[in-house]
């Protein structure tokens, strides 16, 4: 009973319907309404792995699974089953959904690594020649075929000829006592084939009058010369319909045949269904799949920005306010958690987001979180959410409460004294404690609400502690202060607030854990327009203790604030430098890459000069073995060959000028990595000093800067032997301009041009060129203001004359 009331206060049967949307069938949507929440984690873990294969499977289809033909068709399978006779609409809805299943079972077929969806539908048979066999019996208006049997066949020729006689007869008196007629038209009257006949003659046309107008000025009359092929055309008609009959009968035999395995063709198609409703609402609310836990082997509770379903579907449906997630991190050790805080400041909330999220991930939902969503198997949900104050039981909302606290005890099991491993739990010391008998998720909200504080809070401090002993894990709203310090008298025990900002005097509805929060009751009763002068005077009550501990409280709030933000500033600077060390390791190996090519070009030069030179003296030494040498023959190939040597030799490179040093606020050039860099520390004895580029500082070798004009610095006299330097890793190169770091802005407007270069940047990974022409210099007024307030542009610069020169901007992105 209580598990049932917890459904309807966390307002299961609302997400259920939502979810009953999603269904393809009717027997989808009717299961998703009354979805069953499984006994056993293996249960639960076979619906997920569904829920995530389909999900898989449905990212790969462009429509997605197709259930189109299957139909609720268990009212036909039961009354086939007791020798019912099945009408045409009930045998066409049976062979289209056979036609479904099967269709639903080829796309399954023709996928890979669907190992849960290829067992469900491996027993799965579709009677093909069932299906055909109604076809060829019943045409798509759920008639009988005239080609169902040779014998109808046969009927329905004798009833188009009957027919036509019938016809033929009318018509001839039609035309002969076209006077006697009141309008020229053959009409049926039940089976019977009639003409209007005018009231004053129907002396007329004998016959016999099968009805009469409203006003009586017609008469419907079968002719007697027409009677007795009428009377033959209705023996013919029972013979068709016995015929019919039969046919309808041999097919429903067929079906009651199979119905066995009709009937786990529907329920496979209802499950294909159901798990495909799941996977599309967890798609639709931004949902994970979850990962079930045990708490026992040290594993966190980890839903980071939880959301509540039903508040994103409000959002997203019904055009409501924005969903503020909560984070919940609740190490193993943990039992109780008590939430503090001013009314309306999302504790029920959170409540209900955490029950809903344990039973969605039961049932094989994903849950609204972050991945990864890793969440302990909850055999049991029980809550005591909203006030149960009675008129008619007498009941207060004291006593309402203190019932279904009695309900959610007993239903955490009868011998609650003794815990798993057989200890008795009052027994053991404090430092020591045994696991929960069940593996519950208890939520209270108000704890010993409704009754004298001090006795409330008293029943509240022993309720939650005894939670602690046989519940997996309890979470608890309150506003008694003593609550607060159990976390500091038991390590089972963890405070967690609601965030109120004082400055705008309204909750932020975040959740905040390990400060312990604070009504500020007064603080909104003045918000809410209450006087003044009682607020002060309700201060005085309250006492100097309060007035400390939520000091005190404060203190905590602003300490994690700024814990916060330098978090989040340190998490900035860490993506900074990791683009960064991706840029620099970009350049390194594009300048390696380079070296490597200048190498293999240097080579190929130096065999070409040294085949040059090998041919040039083998012309020499030819010309002194034609004829007989001379002295004046000598010394001229002497003078070849220095000439040769001089023209293959390379020019050694020109030497460095010496005698830069530089000072702390020079400026000066890092070639290796083609920056320019500020000198912050002087050289020491090592010859290192501390330059800045950017956000980045290094330290850098004397040998490895020069000035900006090309001088090399003098070496640093050491007086004592210097440690060994490791040789650094060979630097990295320039940037070079390719098409996938230019973006090209030309025609867009300034604002079309901002969201083309917002984009630009977020993927960048270096500089960026940025190319906006000249015109009439709006655009490129837009871009430099839009470059200087990015968080990520460090500076930006005209390009050089080259690459387009004041027409294209280059922006060095962090």
């Amino acid at each position: 009973m209580i598990q049932s009331e917890t459904l309807e206060l966390l307002e299961w049967p609302r997400l259920c319907q939502h979810l009953s949307t999603f269904a393809a069938t009717k027997l989808g949507a009717i299961a998703a309404r009354q979805l069953k929440i499984p006994e056993s984690q293996a249960e639960s873990e076979q619906l997920l792995a569904q829920t995530k294969e389909v999900y898989q499977l449905e990212s790969r289809l462009t429509p997605g699974l197709c259930f189109e033909g299957i139909q609720d068709i268990g009212d036909s399978l039961e009354r086939a089953e007791r020798s019912g006779i099945l009408t045409g609409d009930e045998l066409l809805a049976i062979a289209t959904t056979l036609a479904g299943a099967r269709n639903l079972r080829r796309v399954i077929d023709n996928q890979e690594d669907l190992p849960i969806l290829k067992e469900l539908v491996a027993d799965l048979r579709t009677y093909p020649e069932l299906e055909q066999e109604i076809h060829r019996c019943i045409d798509e208006r759920a008639q009988v075929t005239d080609r169902a049997s040779q014998k109808l066949g046969e009927i329905r020729v004798d009833l188009r000829r009957l027919r036509s006689q019938i016809t033929q007869k009318l018509q001839n008196i039609i035309q002969a006592k076209s006077g006697a007629v009141q309008e020229q038209l053959i009409t049926q009257r039940g089976d019977r084939f009639v003409i209007p006949v005018k009231a004053p003659q129907k002396d007329a046309i004998p016959g016999i009058v099968h009805d009469t107008s409203t006003s009586g000025a017609t008469l419907y009359v079968e002719p007697h010369s027409v009677v007795p092929i009428g009377n033959q055309l209705r023996q013919v008609i029972r013979k068709e319909q016995t015929e019919e009959e039969a046919i309808r009968r041999a097919l429903t035999e067929q079906v009651a045949a199979v119905k066995p395995d009709l009937e786990r063709l529907l329920a496979i198609a209802t499950t294909l269904d159901l798990a495909t409703a799941k996977s599309r609402y967890s798609f639709w609310i931004g949902a994970n799949p979850p990962r079930f836990i045990q708490r026992q082997d040290n594993e966190i509770i980890n839903l980071r920005h939880l959301r509540h379903p039903l508040l994103v579907w409000q959002q997203q449906h019904e055009q409501g306010q924005p969903v503020v997630p909560v984070d919940l991190f609740i190490s193993p050790q943990i039992r109780v958690v008590t939430i503090t805080g001013p009314n309306t400041g999302g504790k029920t909330v959170t409540l209900k987001t955490l029950g809903l999220a344990a039973l969605m991930a039961k049932v094989g939902l994903f849950v609204p979180a972050r991945e990864p969503v890793e969440i302990p198997w909850f055999d049991k949900v029980l809550a005591d959410i909203g006030d149960e104050q009675s008129l008619q039981q007498s009941l207060s909302t004291f006593s309402g409460h203190i019932r279904r606290i009695s309900r959610i005890l007993e239903a955490l099991g009868d011998d609650t004294s003794v815990v798993a491993n057989g200890e008795d739990s009052e027994q053991l010391p404090i430092t020591h404690y045994p696991l929960p008998i069940t593996k519950s998720l208890v939520l209270l909200d108000e704890v010993g609400a409704g009754t004298d504080p001090v006795e409330g809070s008293a029943l509240a401090i022993a309720l939650l502690q005894y939670l602690a002993n046989h519940a997996q894990l309890t979470i608890a709203t309150t506003h008694f202060g003593e609550l607060k310090a159990l976390k500091y008298e038991n390590e089972r025990f963890e405070n967690a607030s609601v965030e109120f900002d004082e400055s705008t005097l309204s909750p932020t509805y975040r959740l905040l854990w390990g400060i312990p929060g604070r009504s500020n009751a007064l603080t909104i009763a003045l918000r809410l327009g209450l006087k003044p002068e009682v607020i002060e005077q309700a201060k005085t009550q309250v006492g100097e203790a309060t007035d400390e501990v939520n000091l005190v409280i404060a203190g905590l709030e602003a300490q994690r604030r700024r814990q916060e933000t330098k978090a989040a500033q340190a998490q900035d600077l860490l993506r900074q430098a990791e683009i960064l060390y991706k840029e620099v390791s970009a350049k390194a190996a594009d300048l390696q890459e380079r070296e490597k090519a200048l190498r293999l070009s240097q080579e190929v030069a130096v065999q070409q000069a040294i085949a040059s030179a090998k041919s040039e003296i083998a012309q020499v030494i030819r010309r002194l073995q034609q004829g007989k040498p001379t002295a004046q023959d000598a010394q001229q190939a002497t003078n070849a060959l220095n000439q040769i040597a001089q023209k293959s030799q390379p020019t050694p490179p020109p030497k460095a000028k010496i005698g830069f040093m530089p000072k702390v606020g020079d400026r000066l050039r890092i070639p290796k990595l083609g920056q320019t860099a500020e000198v912050l520390t002087a050289p020491d004895e090592d010859g290192e000093l501390t330059v800045r580029f950017g956000i980045m500082k290094m330290t850098v070798q004397l040998a490895d800067v020069e000035s900006l004009d090309g001088q090399k610095a003098e070496p640093v006299v050491k007086h004592k032997p210097a440690p060994a330097v490791v040789t650094p890793p060979p630097p990295p190169a320039p940037a070079i301009r390719t098409s996938q770091n230019t973006i090209d802005l030309r025609g867009n407007r300034v604002a079309d041009a901002e969201y083309m270069l917002d984009k630009a940047i977020s993927e960048a990974v270096g500089p960026v060129w940025i190319i906006h022409g000249h015109g009439t210099g709006k655009l490129r007024q837009g871009v430099h203001a839009f470059l200087q307030q990015h968080p990520r542009v460090n500076h930006y610069e005209p390009a050089e004359r080259a690459d387009g020169g004041s027409g294209v901007t280059i922006a060095y992105v962090e």
